[in-house]
């Protein structure tokens, strides 16, 4: 079943109450403003997830750009990696 999204003009905020009613995990609230998508407004635990959903993809980036600087640059042993990081944190 296919969930219509909840969309309001940002006028609907005066009665903030109504807006925040429709509001539930997988059902944001998207506002408009001069007839355009400006604003959503979604539960606590969707945003979490949003949130961890991003930590998520920013790590995997990572972790594929360390790959390819792998193959292309070298890779370092474990000695090289501990001497590294003691060098940098003076550990």
């Amino acid at each position: 079943m296919h969930v219509m999204p909840n969309i309001k003009p940002v006028s609907d905020l005066r009665n903030y109450g109504d807006v925040l009613r429709d509001v539930a995990v997988g059902q944001p609230v998207f506002l408009t403003k001069n007839g355009r998508g400006r604003y959503a407004v979604m539960d606590m635990e969707e945003y979490r997830q949003y949130e961890s959903l991003k930590a998520m993809n920013r790590l995997m980036t990572a972790l594929e750009s360390g790959r390819r600087s792998g193959e292309t640059q070298g890779w370092l042993d474990a000695d090289e990696v501990f001497s590294e990081l003691e060098r940098q944190y003076d550990a």
